[in-house]
């Protein structure tokens, strides 16, 4: 897409635009002398089922330069869009050349997962997926169609990357993934993850609310309570399996946190502005799935970002059917998924069954995975002990400390500073220096 997009805003009028098909899947191929050569593709997951993604390949002269996938949360939130023009493609939403662009780095694949999201469609109500499971059998044949398309990638270092609902639906793919490489029927250089401010474990997350937010005065100690109490009601609930309720619950108690606290921000504590746009605790005319996706999906589709997307971008990419809208079923594809938001699911496969890099970042300054909850679930690994008595080192940019990391075998974690839950948006002189950390390339 980007490709598309850069011929408007860069002028590079000296590229060209190619199409072509494998089996059923429509892709095309931006080159820009100059400049990164891009490529954009369907993929028929399952009859009905189609996935987009979008392919940067680097400006790195590195002839090892890693392959980054990317993958957004929600569940609804694109890819090519919000991670792209928002946090670590070449351009931001106002097409200005981004400083801190992963694309530097690394060649970078952004993909709108699930089906329905972003650029991604269904044809039918009965396309969209319903847990993690089904997302990540749809990322491996999206994954394995690229690498048909572009076998030079097979034996490129392969990292996925994520944030949010990313992060979980991240495990699942990595896992699925390894093993098909480990029965041979595909063929990649897999070299790990990296779940950044993950809802992995999502109660761990809830109970850590009130304490995160006393710690930063946000609450007194009766606000305190009432987050507390709430807390705990989405916790029994998730106790007995009852997941469908604990959402409703966790929504509710979202509603408290905005009142006792005159609407934080659950993003970024100290973006007070950001708070007015995403309040939604007395909203009235709101179920409590639709104040969930206000919260949680809807400011990943911002006016400047849709206008630009279903405009200039839409326009540009020759691919799109008529009849999808960027970001037009995102709604139904967090609504599918409410079953399994509160779903636990574990990381431990990883660390301890494959040879994978497993990394967890978290921004300072997130509530809605606040780093409290994330260090909950990340001590009750098998490695934690281990992880216990590592050394923290600091993270310095231009000589100033912007984070921290430890690491304990194939096992890392990053407390990134200055950021909220869009740790490369808030941060991304040091997000580009993780990812580069991570990669091997610092």
């Amino acid at each position: 897409m980007e490709g598309c997009v850069a011929v408007v805003v860069l002028a590079v009028v000296f590229g060209c635009v190619s199409t072509g098909y494998v089996g059923n899947d429509v892709w095309m191929r931006y080159s820009a002398p100059g400049g990164a050569d891009q490529e954009w593709a369907y993929v028929d997951v399952r009859p009905g089922a189609h996935m987009f993604y979008w392919l940067y390949r680097t400006t790195s002269p590195s002839a090892n330069a890693p392959l980054v996938m990317w993958l957004q949360g929600g569940p609804g939130g694109s890819s090519t869009g919000f991670g792209n023009f928002e946090e670590i493609g070449p351009l931001d939403v106002q097409q200005q050349p981004r400083n801190t662009s992963w694309l530097s780095a690394a060649n970078l694949l952004f993909v709108d997962n699930p089906v329905g999201t972003g650029f991604s469609y269904v044809d039918n109500d009965d396309a969209y997926t319903t847990d993690v499971q089904m997302i990540a059998a749809d990322l491996l044949t999206t994954f394995q169609a690229f690498l048909k398309k572009a076998p030079e990638f097979q034996s490129v270092p392969f990292y996925v990357f994520t944030e949010s609902y990313g992060g979980k639906m991240t495990s699942a793919f990595a896992q699925v993934l390894y093993k098909a490489i480990q029965s041979k029927s595909v063929t990649c250089d897999f070299r790990g993850v990296a779940l950044g401010d993950s809802w992995i474990s999502p109660i761990d997350s809830v109970l850590a609310w009130g304490p995160y937010l006393y710690t930063n005065s946000l609450v007194d100690q009766k606000g305190l309570a009432a987050v507390k109490k709430a807390a705990q009601e989405t916790a029994v609930l998730v106790h007995q399996g009852q997941w469908v309720n604990a959402t409703v619950q966790w929504g509710i108690t979202e509603d408290v946190v905005e009142k006792v606290t005159n609407g934080v921000n659950f993003y970024n504590i100290l973006d007070w502005a950001g708070s007015e746009q995403l309040r939604v605790a007395d909203r009235q005319d709101l179920t409590y799935i639709e104040k969930l996706y206000a919260r949680h999906v809807a400011p990943l589709q911002a006016m400047t970002l849709d206008q630009l997307m279903n405009g200039p971008v839409r326009e540009k990419l020759k691919i799109i059917p008529r009849n999808v809208t960027w970001g037009g079923q995102s709604g139904m594809v967090f609504v599918k998924q409410r079953g399994s938001l509160f779903n636990l699911v574990p990381v431990e496969y990883l660390v301890n069954e494959t040879p994978l890099k497993v990394v967890v970042y978290s921004g300072q300054l997130d509530l809605i995975v606040e780093t409290l909850g994330t260090e909950a679930w990340v001590y009750r690994l098998k490695i934690a002990d281990m992880f216990r008595e590592a050394t923290r080192k600091p993270i310095l940019t231009k000589g100033v400390t912007n984070g921290f990391v430890k690491t304990a075998k194939n096992f890392s974690f990053y407390w990134i500073l200055k950021a909220g839950h869009m740790v490369p948006a808030d941060n991304g002189e040091t997000a580009l220096l993780m990812m580069r950390q991570i990669t091997g390339q610092s």
